[in-house]
Parts: C-alpha cells; structure tokens; sequence
C-alpha cells in the first residue's frame, strides 16, 4: 500500500522542529472518499473464472453420449428381448432391428431418452457457436456480393440445424409404437433436415473459402464433411428402398436391410457433427465473473441471425 509522510504539527522532535512521520494511503483518506471506491470498484470488476472446459471435450461426450447408450440398448435388447425388436407388421423373418425398435422397449427406451436429453442441450450450444463462427468469416469477405449470399445461407444453415435437433428430440421421444404416425412424420423431417443442414453447410464453405480450405485442419474437417455427406445420401436411398419393399412386398430381411441403413445413417450424422472438434481444435468454454467488457454482440448466444 502506498504510503505517504504528514508533518504533525502536535509532536516535536528533541530540537523542537515539527516531526516527520509516515501513514499509510489507506490511513490518510477518510472512508467513503472517491480513491476508496475507484479501488474497491477495480477489484469487484476482475474477471474471475468459475469454470473453463475444453470446447473439443464438450463435443467429445456429446458424440460418445449417444453412441455409447445405442449400442448399450442395442446389445441388451438384442439379448434378452429378442421377440420384441423383431416384430414387424408383415412378420417376416428380421435378424437387424431398427433404432426405433431396441429404444422403444423398456427399459431401453428411458436410458435413451435421457441420454438424448443430455445430449441436447451442448448441440443447442454447439449450433450458436457455429452461427457466430460463420459470422465472423463472413466478416471477413470483401465481395458485396458473397457477403449477401453467405449471410443468407447462414440463416438457412442455423434453422435447419435447430430443426434437426427438435426433431431428434421429438422422434426420441414420440415412440413409434405410442403414435406410430406421428414417429413417422417426425422421423421424415429428422432425416430431411439433416440432409439439408449438410448440403447447405458444405454449401456456405464453398462460398466462405472460393479458394478452397486456408489449413490442414480445414481440409480434413471439409474432406470428413463430404465424405459422411455422400455416405449418408447413399445410406437414405438404401433406407428408402428397403422400407418400400418391406411395407409394400413384404420381403424377407428387407426389414433388416433397412435398419442398417439407418444405423449407417445415423453413424453418419454423428460423423459429420464430429467434424466440430476438427473446427473448435482449442477453443474452450468459459463461465466466468465481470466477463461482460470482454462479451461482443456477435458473440453473444441469440436466437437471432441478422
């Protein structure tokens, strides 16, 4: 602490000259004065950190989560409930049964439910990052032109995504032998929207980098991203026509023949949302006091894109 030296005009030395002597700052101005306060003001206003998590660890249980509790259900309802997961309307002979039939048995069905319930919300996370990540690369565009186009396309790529991960939720948790209807309606705009979000992703990089990926790291995350596109194109074709000869023919294993199609595509689409730990290699996630000089308003967690 900063001290300073006063003459006390009530003390003397042995010579009689008024004496010298040393107080503190803190001493030598009252309490409540402006110098006081600036002080405790600084200290109240330093940035303290509560909880800092690697951004590529978050994205890390966020794939594992899933995938670990499929294949927990699928071994388990493979094992001991094999009447159940096999059925189906025309009852012909199955030997792979499909997602919706080991998750939609008990206790299957409320291990992945919760699984999907933490699991959500980091992708809910994950896709405002992605919104901001853009938006900054968009940032940095010069054309007019492409500004206007990738901004667009960003719009379309941060819906699509937030559709997709409803409609996860919602064929988690419609069974489909509770509505099979509705399963099915929401099972189609699961698929459709994660094709989209894709197509518009690879779409909006195109646009974001005319001359191709700038690093190593955004090659092989752009070089991944197609790959899992094209598989998952090749997968849901498959699906489909495996579904229409099982619900129109009745063929046998045709069932079967589905089912691992939709386990292609949903390995698929866990790849290709993988590709985030290729994108975010160091980032971190923080929680953190007085953090609000550092917050920007682009980067601010928004459900809007303009």
């Amino acid at each position: 602490m900063q001290s300073v030296s006063m003459i006390d005009g009530h003390s003397q030395s042995a010579d009689g000259e008024p004496k010298l002597m040393k107080v503190t700052a803190a001493d030598s101005i009252p309490p409540g004065s402006s110098t006081e306060t600036a002080g405790s003001k600084s200290s109240s206003e330093k940035l303290v950190v509560h909880l800092i998590v690697s951004f590529r660890d978050i994205c890390i249980f966020t794939l594992l989560l899933p995938l670990g509790t499929l294949f927990v259900c699928f071994v388990s309802a493979y094992v001991f409930q094999p009447e159940e997961i096999h059925e189906t309307h025309c009852r012909v002979y199955n030997i792979i049964p499909s997602i919706s039939a080991i998750t939609g048995v008990s206790p299957q069905r409320y291990l992945w439910r919760i699984s999907i319930a933490l699991h959500i919300g980091p992708r809910f996370v994950i896709a405002f990052v992605y919104k901001n990540y853009y938006r900054g690369l968009i940032n940095e565009l010069n054309d007019s032109l492409s500004i206007k186009k990738a901004t667009r396309l960003l719009k379309i790529v941060y819906w699509l995504n937030l559709v997709e991960i409803s409609a996860l939720c919602g064929v988690t948790y419609i069974s489909n032998k509770e509505n099979y209807p509705l399963h099915e309606k929401v099972f189609i705009l699961f698929m459709t929207s994660s094709l989209s979000y894709m197509l518009a992703i690879l779409k909006l990089l195109k646009e974001l980098q005319p001359n191709g990926p700038q690093t190593a790291q955004e090659e092989s995350s752009l070089r991944y991203k197609k790959a899992f596109f094209a598989l998952s194109i090749a997968s849901t074709v498959g699906l489909i026509l495996f579904f229409l000869k099982h619900r129109f023919l009745c063929h046998d294993l045709a069932f079967s023949w589905f089912a691992l199609c939709e386990y292609i595509v949903a390995s698929a689409n866990m790849g290709f949302h993988c590709t985030t730990m290729l994108d975010f290699p160091t980032e971190d996630f923080l929680i953190a006091k007085n953090a609000n000089r550092y917050r920007k308003q682009q980067a601010s967690i928004s459900w809007k894109t303009d």
